[in-house]
């Protein structure tokens, strides 16, 4: 066999080799039932939203104010070229505006097909987890996530409320912006 099929037959075995790779953490993947969320925390409550539903996490930026809104809603931030609203979601859900500080992030998802911000305390990152490890959501009665919370999830010793972004984008309250 000469050298060049020699390489020749080498490289068409790596890729078989990928394929049958690529196949089973495929099928490792679905199996498994993983799920992805963004954590973070507001207030006291630590939270997840789906990746599909949590686009990215952003520092603050300037936030212009627009005259006549709910306090809950800060303005309006220009984010790469891109007019974004952005809420204050403690504010939305306590009726106390949310402290800014070094760990303050900006969530940034769509409603209605327009970018909007959900202003949060911190941010901790991706996390995966087990659908068997999800449970009834672990909340007082008298929380203001009662009903926007679906499920809490539990990874070791911690345990995440997993946050509805569509049932919270479909509150008349949280659609209704007019401070009149």
């Amino acid at each position: 066999m000469s050298t060049v099929n020699a390489s020749f037959a080498k490289l068409l075995e790596y890729e078989q080799r990928a394929r049958g790779a690529e196949e089973a953490d495929a099928g490792a993947n679905t199996s498994q039932g993983d799920w992805a969320g963004l954590a973070f925390r507001v207030g006291e409550f630590a939270l997840v939203c789906g990746t599909d539903r949590v686009y990215e996490s952003l520092p603050i930026p300037r936030v212009t104010r627009v005259p006549g809104t709910k306090k809950f809603i800060l303005g309006l931030a220009n984010i790469r070229g891109n007019l974004i609203t952005v809420i204050d979601l403690g504010c939305y859900l306590s009726g106390q505006s949310t402290p800014i500080t070094g760990s303050s992030r900006l969530l940034s998802s769509t409603l209605r097909g327009r970018p909007v911000g959900l202003l949060v305390d911190e941010v901790f990152g991706q996390r995966n987890f087990m659908s068997s490890d999800a449970g009834s959501p672990g909340l007082p009665d008298d929380s203001p996530f009662v009903g926007l919370v679906r499920k809490q999830h539990r990874s070791g010793t911690e345990s995440w409320q997993e946050l509805d972004l569509h049932v919270l984008f479909s509150q008349p309250e949280f659609l209704d912006g007019s401070a009149a």
